[in-house]
Protein backbone atom coordinates (compact mmCIF):
# COMPACT_ATOMS: atom_id res chain seq x y z
CA UNK A 1 0.00 0.00 0.00
CA UNK A 2 2.73 2.26 1.00
CA UNK A 3 4.20 1.77 -2.62
CA UNK A 4 1.07 2.48 -3.88
CA UNK A 5 0.35 5.45 -2.47
CA UNK A 6 4.30 6.77 -2.67
CA UNK A 7 3.66 6.56 -6.91
CA UNK A 8 0.79 8.44 -6.67
CA UNK A 9 2.26 10.99 -4.85
CA UNK A 10 5.22 11.33 -7.12
CA UNK A 11 3.07 11.76 -9.74
CA UNK A 12 1.50 15.00 -8.00
CA UNK A 13 4.88 16.00 -7.14
CA UNK A 14 6.10 16.35 -10.66
CA UNK A 15 2.94 18.14 -12.23
CA UNK A 16 3.88 20.53 -8.89
CA UNK A 17 7.08 21.15 -9.66
CA UNK A 18 6.28 22.14 -12.96
CA UNK A 19 3.63 24.86 -12.38
CA UNK A 20 5.54 27.93 -11.47
CA UNK A 21 7.08 27.49 -14.67
CA UNK A 22 3.90 26.64 -16.85
CA UNK A 23 2.79 29.70 -15.05
CA UNK A 24 5.35 32.36 -16.74
CA UNK A 25 5.06 30.94 -19.98
CA UNK A 26 0.81 31.19 -19.48
CA UNK A 27 1.97 35.20 -18.68
CA UNK A 28 4.61 35.85 -21.39
CA UNK A 29 1.58 34.96 -23.95
CA UNK A 30 -0.92 36.83 -21.75
CA UNK A 31 1.90 39.87 -21.84
CA UNK A 32 1.51 39.43 -26.18
CA UNK A 33 -2.05 39.49 -25.99
CA UNK A 34 -2.37 42.73 -23.28
CA UNK A 35 0.00 44.34 -25.94
CA UNK A 36 -2.18 44.17 -28.81
CA UNK A 37 -5.35 44.80 -26.71
CA UNK A 38 -4.12 47.87 -25.24
CA UNK A 39 -3.45 48.84 -29.21
CA UNK A 40 -7.15 48.00 -29.80
CA UNK A 41 -7.84 50.33 -26.83
CA UNK A 42 -6.12 53.28 -27.95
CA UNK A 43 -7.67 53.07 -31.27
CA UNK A 44 -11.22 52.60 -29.75
CA UNK A 45 -11.77 53.65 -26.44
CA UNK A 46 -15.11 51.14 -26.50
CA UNK A 47 -12.81 48.47 -26.09
CA UNK A 48 -10.98 48.11 -22.32
CA UNK A 49 -8.27 45.68 -21.24
CA UNK A 50 -9.00 43.70 -18.23
CA UNK A 51 -5.74 42.75 -16.28
CA UNK A 52 -7.03 40.88 -13.38
CA UNK A 53 -6.48 37.26 -14.25
CA UNK A 54 -5.27 35.51 -11.12
CA UNK A 55 -8.01 32.85 -11.90
CA UNK A 56 -6.62 32.37 -14.76
CA UNK A 57 -3.05 31.90 -13.41
CA UNK A 58 -4.26 29.44 -10.68
CA UNK A 59 -5.81 27.44 -13.05
CA UNK A 60 -2.95 27.18 -15.56
CA UNK A 61 -0.45 26.22 -12.89
CA UNK A 62 -2.55 23.15 -12.52
CA UNK A 63 -3.12 22.43 -16.18
CA UNK A 64 -1.31 20.30 -18.28
CA UNK A 65 -3.16 20.98 -21.11
CA UNK A 66 -3.39 24.74 -23.03
CA UNK A 67 -5.84 24.92 -25.28
CA UNK A 68 -9.53 26.09 -24.29
CA UNK A 69 -8.37 30.23 -22.62
CA UNK A 70 -10.00 32.76 -23.49
CA UNK A 71 -9.39 36.57 -22.87
CA UNK A 72 -12.24 39.02 -22.03
CA UNK A 73 -12.60 42.77 -23.49
CA UNK A 74 -14.87 43.97 -21.57
CA UNK A 75 -16.62 46.96 -23.19
CA UNK A 76 -16.72 50.62 -21.93
CA UNK A 77 -20.31 50.93 -21.43
CA UNK A 78 -22.85 51.38 -18.67
CA UNK A 79 -24.72 48.24 -19.38
CA UNK A 80 -27.70 49.30 -16.72
CA UNK A 81 -28.97 52.02 -18.73
CA UNK A 82 -29.38 49.27 -21.39
CA UNK A 83 -32.87 47.35 -21.42
CA UNK A 84 -32.16 43.70 -21.39
CA UNK A 85 -34.89 41.84 -23.80
CA UNK A 86 -35.30 37.70 -24.13
CA UNK A 87 -35.41 35.90 -27.25
CA UNK A 88 -38.31 34.49 -27.91
CA UNK A 89 -36.97 32.76 -31.46
CA UNK A 90 -34.15 33.56 -33.27
CA UNK A 91 -36.28 35.69 -35.20
CA UNK A 92 -34.99 39.41 -35.30
CA UNK A 93 -37.78 41.19 -33.53
CA UNK A 94 -39.80 38.41 -31.81
CA UNK A 95 -38.99 39.15 -28.29
CA UNK A 96 -40.64 39.94 -24.78
CA UNK A 97 -38.70 41.44 -21.40
CA UNK A 98 -37.18 39.59 -19.43
CA UNK A 99 -36.87 39.49 -15.49
CA UNK A 100 -32.91 41.03 -14.78
CA UNK A 101 -32.97 38.84 -11.70
CA UNK A 102 -32.32 35.32 -11.63
CA UNK A 103 -31.46 34.43 -15.39
CA UNK A 104 -30.85 31.24 -16.53
CA UNK A 105 -28.25 30.07 -19.24
CA UNK A 106 -30.08 29.02 -21.52
CA UNK A 107 -31.57 32.26 -22.93
CA UNK A 108 -30.74 34.99 -26.06
CA UNK A 109 -31.19 38.06 -25.39
CA UNK A 110 -31.35 41.43 -27.47
CA UNK A 111 -29.34 44.80 -25.81
CA UNK A 112 -31.55 47.31 -26.75
CA UNK A 113 -31.42 50.90 -26.33
CA UNK A 114 -34.38 53.58 -25.00
CA UNK A 115 -34.72 56.97 -26.37
CA UNK A 116 -34.40 58.22 -22.94
CA UNK A 117 -31.53 56.19 -21.71
CA UNK A 118 -28.33 57.71 -21.36
CA UNK A 119 -25.98 55.92 -23.50
CA UNK A 120 -23.09 57.57 -25.40
CA UNK A 121 -23.15 58.71 -29.01
CA UNK A 122 -20.46 56.17 -29.84
CA UNK A 123 -22.35 53.42 -29.25
CA UNK A 124 -25.22 54.51 -31.42
CA UNK A 125 -22.77 54.28 -33.86
CA UNK A 126 -23.51 51.91 -37.43
CA UNK A 127 -20.53 49.94 -36.50
CA UNK A 128 -22.11 48.50 -33.64
CA UNK A 129 -25.71 49.66 -33.44
CA UNK A 130 -29.18 49.44 -35.55
CA UNK A 131 -31.51 51.85 -35.27
CA UNK A 132 -35.69 50.70 -34.90
CA UNK A 133 -38.17 52.75 -35.88
CA UNK A 134 -40.32 52.38 -32.64
CA UNK A 135 -41.60 55.19 -30.02
CA UNK A 136 -39.88 53.75 -26.71
CA UNK A 137 -36.69 52.56 -28.13
CA UNK A 138 -34.02 53.80 -30.58
CA UNK A 139 -32.16 50.58 -31.61
CA UNK A 140 -30.26 47.79 -30.27
CA UNK A 141 -26.12 47.05 -29.95
CA UNK A 142 -25.60 44.08 -32.40
CA UNK A 143 -22.94 41.75 -31.14
CA UNK A 144 -21.96 40.80 -34.47
CA UNK A 145 -21.34 44.21 -35.11
CA UNK A 146 -19.01 44.64 -32.21
CA UNK A 147 -16.93 41.07 -32.66
CA UNK A 148 -16.53 42.63 -36.77
CA UNK A 149 -15.20 45.63 -35.32
CA UNK A 150 -13.03 44.15 -32.65
CA UNK A 151 -10.96 41.69 -35.12
CA UNK A 152 -10.24 44.55 -37.78
CA UNK A 153 -9.27 46.40 -34.60
CA UNK A 154 -6.97 43.45 -34.28
CA UNK A 155 -5.92 43.07 -37.09
CA UNK A 156 -4.66 46.60 -37.49
CA UNK A 157 -3.09 46.40 -33.58
CA UNK A 158 -1.16 43.43 -34.75
CA UNK A 159 0.29 44.99 -37.87
CA UNK A 160 0.70 48.21 -35.81
CA UNK A 161 2.98 46.31 -33.08
CA UNK A 162 5.11 44.06 -36.09
CA UNK A 163 5.81 46.84 -37.82
CA UNK A 164 7.43 48.94 -34.27
CA UNK A 165 8.56 45.75 -33.08
CA UNK A 166 6.31 45.22 -29.64
CA UNK A 167 6.14 41.53 -30.58
CA UNK A 168 8.76 38.84 -31.60
CA UNK A 169 8.50 37.45 -34.94
CA UNK A 170 6.42 34.45 -34.23
CA UNK A 171 4.41 35.14 -30.82
CA UNK A 172 1.38 35.57 -32.41
CA UNK A 173 -1.24 34.27 -35.29
CA UNK A 174 -4.65 35.37 -35.99
CA UNK A 175 -7.02 32.60 -37.23
CA UNK A 176 -9.23 33.10 -40.09
CA UNK A 177 -9.98 36.57 -38.96
CA UNK A 178 -11.46 37.59 -42.47
CA UNK A 179 -14.18 34.48 -41.88
CA UNK A 180 -18.43 35.50 -40.96
CA UNK A 181 -17.73 33.91 -37.45
CA UNK A 182 -18.57 35.31 -33.76
CA UNK A 183 -14.87 33.48 -32.40
CA UNK A 184 -12.40 35.43 -32.61
CA UNK A 185 -9.31 32.95 -32.25
CA UNK A 186 -5.48 33.82 -31.63
CA UNK A 187 -2.65 31.60 -31.46
CA UNK A 188 0.00 32.89 -29.34
CA UNK A 189 3.20 31.27 -28.22
CA UNK A 190 3.59 29.30 -24.80
CA UNK A 191 7.29 27.95 -24.57
CA UNK A 192 7.48 25.97 -27.45
CA UNK A 193 3.68 25.27 -28.18
CA UNK A 194 0.75 27.47 -30.33
CA UNK A 195 -2.19 28.07 -27.72
CA UNK A 196 -5.36 29.51 -28.55
CA UNK A 197 -7.01 32.05 -26.87
CA UNK A 198 -10.26 32.90 -27.81
CA UNK A 199 -11.14 36.82 -27.56
CA UNK A 200 -14.67 37.59 -26.22
CA UNK A 201 -16.26 41.19 -25.96
CA UNK A 202 -18.16 41.15 -22.71
CA UNK A 203 -21.09 43.05 -21.42
CA UNK A 204 -20.84 43.63 -17.91
CA UNK A 205 -24.21 43.72 -15.91
CA UNK A 206 -24.19 44.88 -12.16
CA UNK A 207 -27.60 43.98 -11.40
CA UNK A 208 -28.05 40.15 -12.89
CA UNK A 209 -28.03 37.28 -11.21
CA UNK A 210 -27.66 33.63 -12.78
CA UNK A 211 -29.13 30.93 -11.06
CA UNK A 212 -28.03 27.70 -10.56
CA UNK A 213 -30.43 25.14 -11.90
CA UNK A 214 -31.44 22.44 -9.79
CA UNK A 215 -34.82 20.69 -9.91
CA UNK A 216 -35.19 19.58 -6.01
CA UNK A 217 -35.27 22.37 -3.19
CA UNK A 218 -32.34 20.71 -1.78
CA UNK A 219 -29.16 22.88 -1.24
CA UNK A 220 -26.31 22.40 -2.98
CA UNK A 221 -23.60 20.14 -0.38
CA UNK A 222 -20.28 19.76 -0.21
CA UNK A 223 -19.85 23.92 -1.06
CA UNK A 224 -20.25 25.74 2.14
CA UNK A 225 -23.56 28.03 2.43
CA UNK A 226 -22.34 31.14 3.19
CA UNK A 227 -19.37 30.99 0.25
CA UNK A 228 -22.19 29.99 -1.94
CA UNK A 229 -24.62 32.38 -1.39
CA UNK A 230 -21.69 35.13 -1.78
CA UNK A 231 -20.77 33.47 -5.40
CA UNK A 232 -24.80 34.27 -6.45
CA UNK A 233 -24.27 37.64 -5.50
CA UNK A 234 -25.15 40.20 -9.00
CA UNK A 235 -22.75 40.28 -11.42
CA UNK A 236 -22.99 38.42 -15.03
CA UNK A 237 -21.42 38.45 -17.91
CA UNK A 238 -23.19 38.93 -21.35
CA UNK A 239 -21.46 37.96 -24.81
CA UNK A 240 -22.47 37.40 -28.44
CA UNK A 241 -24.53 33.85 -28.90
CA UNK A 242 -25.76 35.15 -32.65
CA UNK A 243 -25.00 38.21 -34.73
CA UNK A 244 -28.34 39.74 -33.05
CA UNK A 245 -28.33 38.07 -29.76
CA UNK A 246 -26.35 38.20 -26.40
CA UNK A 247 -26.45 35.11 -24.31
CA UNK A 248 -25.50 34.98 -20.15
CA UNK A 249 -21.92 33.13 -19.63
CA UNK A 250 -20.88 31.09 -16.94
CA UNK A 251 -17.23 31.80 -16.70
CA UNK A 252 -18.21 34.33 -13.86
CA UNK A 253 -19.67 31.99 -11.41
CA UNK A 254 -17.69 29.07 -12.34
CA UNK A 255 -14.50 31.03 -11.63
CA UNK A 256 -16.14 32.13 -8.37
CA UNK A 257 -17.37 28.23 -7.48
CA UNK A 258 -13.18 27.69 -8.43
CA UNK A 259 -12.30 29.67 -6.18
CA UNK A 260 -14.56 28.07 -3.46
CA UNK A 261 -13.25 24.62 -4.03
CA UNK A 262 -10.30 26.00 -3.83
CA UNK A 263 -10.89 27.13 -0.24
CA UNK A 264 -11.95 23.52 0.83
CA UNK A 265 -8.38 21.90 1.05
CA UNK A 266 -7.83 18.44 0.49
CA UNK A 267 -6.75 16.76 -3.04
CA UNK A 268 -9.65 18.06 -4.66
CA UNK A 269 -7.21 20.54 -6.60
CA UNK A 270 -4.78 17.64 -7.20
CA UNK A 271 -6.74 14.76 -8.85
CA UNK A 272 -8.15 17.25 -11.07
CA UNK A 273 -4.53 17.97 -12.04
CA UNK A 274 -3.52 14.23 -11.85
CA UNK A 275 -6.34 13.80 -14.01
CA UNK A 276 -5.56 16.37 -16.69
CA UNK A 277 -2.19 15.21 -16.99
CA UNK A 278 -3.38 11.80 -18.00
CA UNK A 279 -6.19 13.22 -20.71
CA UNK A 280 -3.35 14.88 -22.34
CA UNK A 281 -0.81 12.07 -22.61
CA UNK A 282 -2.89 9.17 -22.83
CA UNK A 283 -7.18 9.46 -23.75
CA UNK A 284 -6.82 11.89 -26.77
CA UNK A 285 -7.05 10.96 -30.00
CA UNK A 286 -5.83 13.07 -32.44
CA UNK A 287 -5.84 15.90 -30.20
CA UNK A 288 -9.37 15.37 -29.62
CA UNK A 289 -11.18 14.43 -26.37
CA UNK A 290 -12.30 15.49 -23.10
CA UNK A 291 -11.33 19.57 -22.11
CA UNK A 292 -10.20 20.99 -18.62
CA UNK A 293 -13.73 22.35 -18.84
CA UNK A 294 -14.90 18.95 -19.30
CA UNK A 295 -13.22 17.60 -16.39
CA UNK A 296 -13.21 20.79 -13.89
CA UNK A 297 -17.37 19.94 -14.29
CA UNK A 298 -16.78 16.38 -13.11
CA UNK A 299 -14.61 18.22 -9.90
CA UNK A 300 -17.88 20.38 -8.89
CA UNK A 301 -19.85 17.18 -9.28
CA UNK A 302 -17.68 15.19 -7.39
CA UNK A 303 -17.20 18.18 -4.43
CA UNK A 304 -21.24 18.08 -3.95
CA UNK A 305 -22.07 14.42 -4.59
CA UNK A 306 -19.01 13.73 -1.77
CA UNK A 307 -19.20 16.54 0.54
CA UNK A 308 -17.46 15.00 3.35
CA UNK A 309 -13.37 16.32 4.21
CA UNK A 310 -12.97 12.54 4.71
CA UNK A 311 -13.84 11.94 0.94
CA UNK A 312 -11.06 14.20 -0.40
CA UNK A 313 -8.07 13.31 2.95
CA UNK A 314 -6.28 10.64 0.58
CA UNK A 315 -4.84 10.98 -2.93
CA UNK A 316 -5.90 7.95 -4.87
CA UNK A 317 -9.68 8.01 -3.57
CA UNK A 318 -9.71 11.32 -4.40
CA UNK A 319 -8.58 11.03 -7.82
CA UNK A 320 -11.19 8.28 -8.18
CA UNK A 321 -14.03 10.11 -6.91
CA UNK A 322 -13.76 12.16 -10.49
CA UNK A 323 -12.80 8.90 -12.20
CA UNK A 324 -16.42 7.11 -10.48
CA UNK A 325 -18.44 10.39 -11.98
CA UNK A 326 -16.53 11.02 -15.35
CA UNK A 327 -17.04 6.74 -16.04
CA UNK A 328 -20.78 7.04 -15.11
CA UNK A 329 -21.10 9.84 -17.30
CA UNK A 330 -18.87 8.60 -20.87
CA UNK A 331 -20.95 5.46 -20.06
CA UNK A 332 -23.82 7.55 -20.38
CA UNK A 333 -23.20 9.69 -22.94
CA UNK A 334 -24.22 12.97 -20.68
CA UNK A 335 -21.74 15.22 -18.85
CA UNK A 336 -24.91 17.21 -17.27
CA UNK A 337 -23.52 21.51 -16.85
CA UNK A 338 -23.15 21.61 -13.13
CA UNK A 339 -24.90 25.21 -13.39
CA UNK A 340 -27.76 23.46 -15.39
CA UNK A 341 -27.95 20.34 -15.04
CA UNK A 342 -30.97 19.55 -17.74
CA UNK A 343 -28.06 20.53 -20.39
CA UNK A 344 -25.71 17.67 -21.80
CA UNK A 345 -22.16 19.43 -22.06
CA UNK A 346 -21.31 15.79 -24.50
CA UNK A 347 -23.94 16.93 -26.69
CA UNK A 348 -22.67 18.18 -30.13
CA UNK A 349 -19.10 17.61 -29.11
CA UNK A 350 -16.99 15.99 -31.42
CA UNK A 351 -15.70 13.32 -29.27
CA UNK A 352 -16.22 9.25 -29.62
CA UNK A 353 -17.51 8.75 -26.29
CA UNK A 354 -17.08 4.92 -26.64
CA UNK A 355 -13.25 5.16 -27.43
CA UNK A 356 -12.81 7.64 -24.43
CA UNK A 357 -15.01 5.41 -22.12
CA UNK A 358 -12.27 2.86 -22.70
CA UNK A 359 -9.50 4.78 -22.15
CA UNK A 360 -10.85 5.92 -18.32
CA UNK A 361 -11.41 2.83 -17.40
CA UNK A 362 -8.43 1.25 -18.75
CA UNK A 363 -6.57 4.00 -16.30
CA UNK A 364 -9.29 3.42 -13.29
CA UNK A 365 -8.28 -1.03 -13.72
CA UNK A 366 -4.69 -0.48 -13.85
CA UNK A 367 -3.47 3.52 -12.97
CA UNK A 368 0.16 2.64 -12.06
CA UNK A 369 1.42 1.81 -15.43
CA UNK A 370 -0.22 5.38 -16.25
CA UNK A 371 1.28 7.51 -13.80
CA UNK A 372 5.46 6.46 -14.37
CA UNK A 373 7.24 9.35 -15.22
CA UNK A 374 9.67 7.77 -17.56
CA UNK A 375 9.79 4.93 -19.94
CA UNK A 376 12.34 3.39 -17.46
CA UNK A 377 10.13 4.02 -14.55
CA UNK A 378 9.07 0.66 -12.92
CA UNK A 379 5.77 0.23 -11.32
CA UNK A 380 4.40 -2.80 -9.45
CA UNK A 381 1.73 -4.94 -11.28
CA UNK A 382 -1.56 -5.23 -9.32
CA UNK A 383 -4.93 -6.91 -9.82
CA UNK A 384 -7.52 -5.69 -12.22
CA UNK A 385 -10.07 -3.78 -9.94
CA UNK A 386 -12.92 -3.47 -12.60
CA UNK A 387 -14.94 -6.65 -12.20
CA UNK A 388 -17.79 -7.87 -14.49
CA UNK A 389 -20.96 -6.17 -15.00
CA UNK A 390 -19.72 -2.87 -13.65
CA UNK A 391 -20.77 -1.35 -17.25
CA UNK A 392 -24.47 -2.39 -16.64
CA UNK A 393 -24.14 -1.13 -13.13
CA UNK A 394 -22.60 2.82 -14.88
CA UNK A 395 -25.49 2.82 -16.76
CA UNK A 396 -28.38 2.64 -14.42
CA UNK A 397 -27.99 6.84 -13.63
CA UNK A 398 -29.61 6.70 -17.20
CA UNK A 399 -32.70 4.89 -16.38
CA UNK A 400 -33.44 6.32 -13.17
CA UNK A 401 -32.53 9.92 -12.05
CA UNK A 402 -32.14 9.00 -8.40
CA UNK A 403 -28.74 7.12 -9.37
CA UNK A 404 -27.13 10.13 -8.96
CA UNK A 405 -26.22 10.71 -5.36
CA UNK A 406 -23.88 9.83 -3.08
CA UNK A 407 -24.70 5.87 -2.12
CA UNK A 408 -24.54 4.76 -5.90
CA UNK A 409 -21.60 6.58 -6.42
CA UNK A 410 -19.97 5.20 -2.83
CA UNK A 411 -20.62 1.84 -4.58
CA UNK A 412 -18.58 2.45 -7.16
CA UNK A 413 -16.08 3.86 -4.78
CA UNK A 414 -16.42 0.22 -2.98
CA UNK A 415 -16.27 -1.40 -6.64
CA UNK A 416 -12.84 -0.23 -7.29
CA UNK A 417 -11.40 -1.13 -3.43
CA UNK A 418 -10.96 3.20 -2.31
CA UNK A 419 -13.99 3.50 -0.42
CA UNK A 420 -12.60 3.52 3.29
CA UNK A 421 -15.51 5.87 4.71
CA UNK A 422 -16.41 5.23 8.74
CA UNK A 423 -19.61 7.01 8.53
CA UNK A 424 -22.35 4.43 9.51
CA UNK A 425 -25.24 5.89 8.02
CA UNK A 426 -23.66 6.13 4.97
CA UNK A 427 -22.37 2.83 4.81
CA UNK A 428 -26.17 1.78 5.52
CA UNK A 429 -27.26 4.00 2.36
CA UNK A 430 -24.73 2.44 0.40
CA UNK A 431 -25.94 -1.10 1.23
CA UNK A 432 -29.41 -0.75 1.46
CA UNK A 433 -29.17 1.00 -2.92
CA UNK A 434 -27.07 -2.09 -3.52
CA UNK A 435 -29.51 -4.58 -1.91
CA UNK A 436 -31.98 -2.57 -4.11
CA UNK A 437 -30.00 -2.63 -7.55
CA UNK A 438 -29.52 -6.68 -6.91
CA UNK A 439 -33.53 -6.82 -6.75
CA UNK A 440 -34.01 -5.14 -9.66
CA UNK A 441 -31.50 -6.87 -11.50
CA UNK A 442 -32.13 -10.22 -10.82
Amino acid sequence: MAIKISLWHHYRHVIKSQSSQRIQHFQRAENVLFTILEKVSAMDSRFRVDYCRDHEAIEFSLRTSVDGLTMDVPLWLNSEALLVQESLDSQQGSHIASNSRGLTLSGSYYLEVQKDSVVPECWCKDDVFDATVDSRRSGQIVPGKVVKLLKDLIVAAIVQCKHHALIAPGDLCAVDLTKDSLRILLLVKCNVKMVHFNIVPVVKRQEDIIKLERKQKEKVRGFPQDKLKAALTPGADLVPATHHQWRYSSNQLLRKLFIIVDTLGGYRLDSLSILDRVNNEYWLEEGKGLSFYHLKIVLFWATEIFPSSEDWDDLESSVYRLLVILLCCLANKNLPDFLHPDQNLFQGVDIDLSFLYSKVEEFANKPEQFLKIHITHQVPIRDERVENGIKTLLKLPANDGIYWDTPYFDILLNKFMVYHIQDKDRISAMQNLMSQIKNLTN
